[in-house]
């Protein structure tokens, strides 16, 4: 399978990585200073390729050494806490009628109440895992210039394949920046053109960020340069194609107006047209094993099934960490499962007793969501959340599973094997009839049909749009976005975007702190998180994101 192939590429890179991580990055713009050795690491042409890796394993692992030990960002007392699906993945969820997490940890209730501030310990591990992530990028594209690759007599091969693997960094670059884009609105940009060590810098508006992450991007797949990512479908599973690319440029202008206050609309449905239209890619509509085509999606031998674009690769065996799937599987899990049952049902022997759903955002599956609802568990479980550290209140949803289709555990019964999918097709049919609503050009046929295709595989049939069925709407799209798209950290920049993440018109248990209804959000400024405190401090330049 590709992505146990591909986490193997990972094994070598600890030597790298401590050179090139003596600094932890604590803000976007401040670059490591102990970079003298890269003449010594790039003395082999296969020091490139494994620099490469630890690009992607920045979206997974946590530091030098699995699954703790050594980590790559520093200040955080639980390394676990650190990986970077783990943080993105809570940030867009905690703070919404997903999830909450029952950890008495200050960080996750200021998370789950809504109530967060500057310090807060996820706020400032995201800031720097995006920094981190930007820095490694831009100490690759600097070390991998064709002057550079000259001078150290960089064999034909790797000079090769040089090109692809610059628009690989590239992407993994502006990934973190819509990262932090949506996070922190305006971030510093920094490349590979800014010198190492120099003067803190200036943050740069929203706007320019925005713009950034689209030229980039843009650069890499319709550019004219040689750095061109490969075309969709075309390469390894887990490494960035085009449609890769064109899914973060899809959810960049569907969020346009919250980010630049500009309707982008047109672009979202050209670029979700291109990931549906390249044929690389299709619906998952057939059972894998004994689990149905949605649940397939988000096993351990998920690198075989259909329509994910580009995931997160994980290795039980390999890249150990506590964080991504890991996290997500374990934390999921708890009473009434019993130790063997955990083992039978889910391929693991961990159960940290913490994810729950609220009730609010159970009931927008229905009996009849054959294939998207049988990911709850609802017997011996009372519904309804009064306590956020209570385990014993609200569903569980263990949506993510240890086992294979077949119904083996993974390589290991505690570090899964199960890939975290980062962009689904299923994603690129919801952003175009959500973009084709809201603006000026696609199909409404073709969103009707790509919806109904969705609610056909969920059991739900093909009733959007018949006389005795409901109609095609926004507010339609939006719950069958919180149905397909569930713990896949979308909710928090769909409920901005819907204008539900503050306010009243949207309650569930627990916002702002409030039981069981739950009321507004305190301040139209929640949107965006306040730039963390230690950041401030480091760099004078940053200013404070307004009501923080």
């Amino acid at each position: 399978m590709y992505s146990r192939l591909i986490s193997r590429t990972l094994l070598p890179l600890a030597l790298i990585a401590t050179v090139f991580a003596v600094s932890a990055c604590d803000n976007v713009g401040v670059e490591p200073k102990g970079l003298a050795a890269a003449d010594n690491i790039f003395q082999e042409d296969g020091a490139y390729r494994s620099y490469l890796a630890k690009l992607y394993a920045g979206l997974s692992t946590t530091g030098q050494q699995g699954p703790a030990g050594a980590p790559d960002i520093q200040g955080i007392d639980d390394e676990g806490f650190s990986q970077y699906v783990r943080l993105w993945w809570q940030m867009q969820e905690l703070p919404t009628d997903e999830a909450v997490l029952a950890f008495p940890d200050t960080p996750v209730e200021e998370m789950d109440a809504g109530n967060w501030g500057a310090e807060n310990g996820f706020i400032s591990g995201m800031y720097s895992r995006v920094s981190f992530q930007v820095t490694q990028a831009n100490n690759f594209l600097r070390e991998s210039t064709p002057g550079k690759l000259d001078e150290r007599g960089v064999g034909p091969e790797v000079q090769q394949q040089m090109s692809q693997w610059r628009a690989e960094a590239r992407f993994l670059r502006a990934l973190s920046y819509w990262h932090g884009l949506d996070l922190y609105g305006g971030i510093p940009i920094v490349t590979e053109e800014n010198p190492v060590g120099g003067a803190p810098p200036s943050p740069n508006s929203r706007q320019e960020v925005f713009e950034f992450v689209e030229e980039e991007l843009i650069a890499i797949t319709d550019g004219e340069g040689e750095e061109t990512l490969p075309d969709p479908g075309q390469s390894q599973y887990g490494r960035a194609d085009k449609a890769a690319a064109y899914m973060v440029l899809a959810n960049l202008y569907l969020n346009a107006e919250v980010y630049i206050e500009e309707a982008r609309y047109s672009n979202a449905v050209e670029y979700a047209s291109r990931v549906i239209d390249s044929g690389a890619f299709s619906l998952q509509t057939s059972s894998r094993g004994s689990f149905s085509p949605y649940q397939s999606l988000f096993l351990a031998d998920n690198d075989r099934a259909n329509g994910i674009i580009f995931s997160v690769p994980q290795d039980g065996e390999n890249t150990q960490h506590y964080g991504g799937t890991q996290f997500l599987i374990a934390a999921s899990l708890g009473p009434p499962f019993t130790e063997q049952s955990l083992v039978d049902n889910y391929g693991t022997t961990q159960a940290y007793q913490g994810l729950r759903v609220t009730e609010t955002s159970y009931n927008l599956f229905n009996t009849t969501d054959d294939d998207r609802a049988d990911i709850f568990v609802t017997r011996e479980r009372d519904p309804e959340i009064t306590a956020f550290n209570d385990f014993g209140q609200g569903y569980l949803a263990p949506k993510y599973r240890n086992l294979t289709s077949q119904g083996n555990s993974g390589s290991s019964l505690v570090f899964p094997d199960t890939d975290y999918p980062m962009f689904r097709l299923a994603e690129a049919y919801l952003i175009y009839a959500e973009a084709t609503l809201r603006g000026e050009n696609g199909d409404e046929g073709r969103a009707q049909t790509l919806v109904n295709d969705l609610r056909q595989r969920a059991g739900l049939g093909r009733d959007v749009g018949t006389p005795n069925g409901p109609s095609l709407t926004l507010d339609l799209i939006l719950d069958e976005r919180g149905r397909e798209l569930f713990w896949e950290a979308r909710r928090r920049m769909d409920l901005i975007r819907y204008g539900l993440f503050t306010g009243s018109e949207l309650t569930w248990a627990g916002k702002n702190g409030e039981y069981p209804e739950g009321e507004a959000l305190d301040g139209e400024y929640r949107a965006l998180y306040p730039i963390p405190t230690s950041e401030l401090q480091t760099n004078p330049n940053l200013e404070q994101n307004d009501g923080y």
